[in-house]
């Protein structure tokens, strides 16, 4: 099958208190693993099997109709969790305080500040109608961005979002992310989130997403 579904850098069990084990099994073993399996049902016999799955989404155009909608949910969702998952990590392993370098001078030249930075994203994502995602971007000027997107979408979709842009850090929005431990409180959730995010990988990304 083109795609698999990637392994946890961590156990279940590390990001807790902040996601509890449970919540970790279901979304990456069931969730993530459905958005997989249904991407690769999708793909069949549309030539764009040996595509990587940026190349997949980033052109929707080129998959046919009656796929689509399939590839673009399912794609996006297989996508936006590989992203996810390592942007995550335990204080003791990096997660949590705030970017250094250049990423940390990207942050205040775009934003003013990292708190200002931390308050308009985590309103994009506390503010996001129904399930979809927050992103800090690389924006096609090169200068960071914040935006949020429904469902599966994500900025790589080009004709299809609002802000078409490379992301570098995405926040699930979704109730499964995080309604076993902080049910209709998703300001909460957001909060908490800010003390596992490892902006040494996000870094990274901000790195690769520069070329």
């Amino acid at each position: 099958m083109p795609f698999s579904l990637p392994d946890l850098p961590y156990d279940f069990g590390t990001l807790e208190p902040v996601i509890d084990s449970t919540t970790m099994q279901i979304h990456h073993g069931k969730h993530h693993n459905a958005y997989v399996t249904n991407l690769n049902g999708a793909l069949e016999g549309t030539g764009l099997e040996s595509k990587s799955i940026e190349h997949i989404i980033g052109d929707l155009a080129k998959v046919p109709d009656a796929k689509r909608g399939a590839v673009r949910n399912n794609g996006g969702g297989h996508y936006n969790h590989s992203l996810f998952w390592p942007c995550l990590a335990t204080p003791g392993a990096g997660g949590g305080g705030e970017p250094s370098g250049s990423l940390a001078n990207a942050i205040d030249s775009a934003f003013g500040s990292f708190a200002d930075f931390k308050d308009q994203f985590s309103t994009a994502g506390a503010t996001r109608f129904g399930s979809g995602w927050a992103w800090l971007c690389m924006g096609e000027d090169g200068k960071l961005c914040v935006c949020s997107t429904p469902n599966q979408d994500n900025p790589l979709m080009k004709g299809v979002v609002d802000c078409p842009s490379t992301p570098i850090l995405g926040l699930d929005v979704w109730e499964h992310a995080y309604y076993l431990n902080y049910q209709n409180r998703r300001p909460d959730y957001i909060k908490a989130w800010w003390g596992v995010v490892n902006w040494a990988h996000v870094a990274e990304n901000f790195a690769a997403a520069q070329g």
